[in-house]
């Protein structure tokens, strides 16, 4: 059975991968590296669910420890808009510099489950990392299971997130509400 490395986003996220690469006959390697994520308790939330989900499964987890507000802060401030750029080629380089050290014939990544990320993007960010560090990226298109894996998720009682990671989608997420507050209350203090 072939073992490869997964980054992984979350646990939820996870389920229909993890089935879909074992249906494949390839064991996958939980790997969690995600320093865009914040506040700490939603951090800390989704790495014990992920360490929780593992175990409950006999798959194997690398946890590479780094709650990175400031760096994370530092990177993305002067270009919000534009912020999973740099969230997406960090994550992805840890992702192949973690496989590449450690033997892995192969890495890819959850973030392709989610229909709300920039797949295109994740997809050229890991390839681009691939070959900077002599790996091989295993694409596969797993959002047609994003329901199905989600639904999975909630069945078994996992940790479900409410916004991508970052403080800037937890502000888009309110955003509505935000608007509606300014219009009651006449807009932001002076």
């Amino acid at each position: 059975m072939e073992s490869i490395l997964l980054h992984c986003c979350c646990a939820p996220c996870s389920v229909f991968c993890v089935d879909s690469l074992r249906q494949e006959g390839i064991e996958p390697t939980a790997f969690w590296y995600n320093p865009n994520i914040h506040p700490w308790q939603e951090y800390k939330a989704r790495r014990d669910t992920l360490t929780d989900y593992a175990s409950s499964i006999g798959m194997e987890l690398i946890v590479r420890e780094e709650y990175g507000l400031r760096d994370f802060v530092v990177h993305v401030a002067s270009d919000i808009p534009h912020r999973c750029g740099w969230c997406y080629a960090c994550r992805m380089e840890e992702a192949a510099r973690c496989a590449s050290e450690r033997g892995f014939s192969a890495f890819t990544t959850t973030l392709l489950i989610s229909p709300y990320q920039q797949h295109e993007r994740i997809a050229a960010v890991a390839e681009e990392m691939a070959a900077r560090y002599g790996v091989h990226f295993l694409y596969r298109d797993f959002r047609p299971g994003f329901r199905q894996g989600q639904a999975k998720a909630r069945e078994i009682g996992l940790y479900m997130q409410k916004y991508c990671g970052c403080v800037f989608s937890e502000e888009d997420r309110y955003q509505k509400q935000i608007q509606r507050d300014r219009d009651r209350f006449g807009g932001a203090a002076e």
